[in-house]
């Protein structure tokens, strides 16, 4: 018997730097940002990244850094008598070893994360996935947060009396501490599906329909509605709330901040209502303002007949936070952003796999590589390996070592894998097809359990419709070719400067700027959002799902040990079987009884399939493959 690998794996040291291993920031020219009335910082997705990215000059900044920048942020704008609000939208855990890899997972995280003082917050669906996290997030979260954490349209069943009860508060009123503006503030998860069923999630269309949400919009003593979520920033989900509000209120201005995407985007609803999405894995610090709202005050010499809305995307390391508060880093650290700093060195740290020594060889990201040069891990001996791209959560963007922190962030997931025996090899290649190509029918499809938001690719690929490719004019300089992006989205890609580099013997030297690659943001307010401003990158799209035969001598005995291939499809081998097993990682079992039925096969997907691998994740296939594959000398 042939068996078909449908593994379906969604590919989906300073002085300056709060930690030790982090480069250093590269200098870089930079775009101000322009302060307003009422400011916003904005965080989204960081799923477990509070230490920052250690390979990555440009995401080196870590959570106490970000302390620090909020609290002068805010010394800043409230010494002229403004003010500024932190929002976070969901997607706090999972992918990063700082979190994946603590028993219970999540164990130092909570604590760090709470020391930034955050004013509006909201989950994301990661949070949703598991009963443990759910649970975490309702009895330490939302306390940690208690009064500004807000589920619109999230329950959860409360584990000491197993009543059904809301996350948190569905909405509250505020007013700003030196403008006196008056706030109604939500907090909504995009149309989720595939929570454990400890939590209920209603759909955002519905919600808006309820008694309480129609009398909060219907209050009359609103200088502005903010409205937060897991939920990208153009979606037919805050495209309902947006309208809901405008059927009571025709001109309050509304300010949207969403995530899911991990995009950098911004999106203009009409003149007086705006939203923002702040990008992925605390690579971006977003920024905010709008002047001219009104105080309550008719006569207020504040408002104005259209407010004015700006954005900024902000890179998150030290150079572009010394650069928007004045400071330099002598000034710039506080006490807090230390105890952060002293707190993650306590905690344990990712460590190289034990008794061996290893190097991440190059560079592992696929949305990079031209599609020739692909390579994809396989998962048994002499077996391809048909894999949901999104899974690979994040690359490996610079050689260096790979320690147990490398496997989470290439891999936080926690599926096995199951197989269904005896399927039709027509029906198996259809099955792929099915995935690559028609996965909005899959969910509209009347039995479907997952959500028009939900993805096997990257979340970044849901706003690119072609490939981004960079054209050299042979002067140094680049500019994107013909094909381009229909919305941001852009993949950052890391300096080539030399990161050991320091050439700070003369304090009074000017720094030489570089341009580095990176974001180049085209949004609905124009291409200067990034306010570091880079030189742009290739980005290829990928497929939702590979595949590979196994031949009947591999399969009969699977083997842990890797091989490499670049085949992306089932049409590489010249006989085809009668009937194949078909192997998937069990995270897609929805989607893969959607695509079974749509393709005509009769399964019970529940009943009629078996665990392979027994014990086996992706994480722990891929820390073997490189413990037997990249030992160093």
């Amino acid at each position: 018997m042939h068996s078909l690998f449908l593994a379906l794996l969604g590919l989906s040291g300073s002085a300056l730097s709060a930690q030790p291993a982090a480069p250093n920031p590269i200098p870089a020219p930079m775009r101000n940002l322009t302060f307003g009335q009422l400011n916003f910082l904005h965080t989204t997705d960081t799923h477990g990244w509070l230490a920052g990215h250690l390979r990555e000059a440009s995401y080196a900044a870590d959570w106490g850094d970000y302390i620090s920048f909020a609290n002068h942020i805010r010394e800043k704008v409230e010494a002229e008598g403004h003010d500024l609000l932190l929002i976070d939208t969901g997607d706090r855990i999972e992918g990063n070893g700082l979190y994946d890899s603590s028993e219970p997972k999540g164990l130092y995280t909570a604590d760090i994360f709470k020391q930034q003082r955050i004013d509006v917050i909201c989950s994301g669906n990661h949070e949703l996935y598991q009963k443990n996290s759910s649970v975490d997030e309702y009895l330490i979260t939302v306390p940690n947060f208690k009064g500004n954490y807000l589920a619109s349209n999230i329950d959860i069943t409360n584990p000491h009396s197993g009543e059904r009860v809301p996350l948190a508060p569905r909405f509250k009123k505020f007013t700003t501490e030196k403008q006196g503006i008056r706030i109604v503030a939500f907090g909504f998860l995009f149309d989720f599906k595939q929570n454990y069923n400890n939590t209920v999630v209603q759909l955002v269309e519905d919600t808006v329909k309820e008694q309480w949400f129609q009398d909060a919009i219907r209050d009359k003593e609103v200088d502005l509605f903010l409205v937060i979520g897991h939920v990208p920033a153009e979606s037919k989900e805050f495209l309902a709330i947006y309208k809901a509000i405008r059927g009571m209120h025709w001109d309050t201005p509304i300010q949207f901040f969403g995530g899911h995407h991990h995009i950098r985007d911004y999106i203009k609803y009409d003149e007086k209502a705006y939203g923002m999405a702040s990008g992925r894995f605390m690579e971006t610090i977003g920024f905010a303002s709008i002047s001219g709202l009104s105080t309550g005050n008719k006569k207020s010499p504040s408002a104005a007949a259209t407010p004015s809305f700006t954005r900024k995307y902000i890179d998150n390391n030290l150079w572009s936070f010394y650069h928007h508060t004045g400071l330099n880093e002598t000034t710039f650290l506080q006490n807090m952003a230390r105890k952060f700093q002293n707190d993650r060195r306590g905690s344990p740290r990712p460590k190289p796999r034990p008794h061996l020594r290893l190097l991440a060889q190059r560079p592992v990201d696929v949305a990079r590589a031209i599609p020739a040069q692909r390579k994809y891990i396989f998962l048994a001996r002499d077996a391809g390996f048909a894999g949901q791209l999104s899974s690979q959560h994040y690359a490996l963007t610079r050689p260096g070592p790979f320690t147990q922190d490398s496997a989470y962030i290439l891999s936080p997931f926690i599926s096995g894998f199951r197989y269904a025996k005896d399927v039709p090899y027509s029906k198996a290649k259809q099955v792929l097809e099915v995935l690559n190509r028609q996965m909005k029918i899959l969910a509209a499809m009347p039995q479907s359990t997952v959500s028009a938001s939900s993805f096997l690719s990257p979340p970044e690929q849901q706003r690119i419709a072609h490939d981004v490719i960079v054209n050299d004019d042979g002067n140094g300089r680049h500019h994107a070719g013909k094909i381009q992006l229909s919305a941001p989205g852009q993949i950052p890609l890391s300096s080539p400067r030399n990161d050991d580099d320091n050439d700070d013997d003369d304090d009074n030297k000017k720094p030489i700027l570089t341009d580095i690659p990176g974001y180049t943001t085209k949004d609905d307010a124009g291409d200067d959002g990034d306010d570091t401003i880079h030189s742009p990158i290739n980005f290829y799209r990928m497929p939702n799902c590979f595949s590979a035969l196994i031949p009947p001598s591999a399969s009969s005995s699977p083997s842990s040990s890797p091989s490499w291939s670049t085949s992306t499809d089932v049409k590489a081998h010249t006989a085809d079987p009668e009937t194949v097993d078909l192997v998937y990682v069990d995270f897609i079992e929805p989607w893969m009884d959607l695509a079974f039925q749509y393709v005509g096969h009769a399964i019970d997907i529940r009943r009629d399939t078996e665990v392979i691998l027994a014990g086996e994740t992706l994480t722990t296939i891929i820390v073997r493959w490189v413990e037997e594959n990249w030992k160093c000398k």
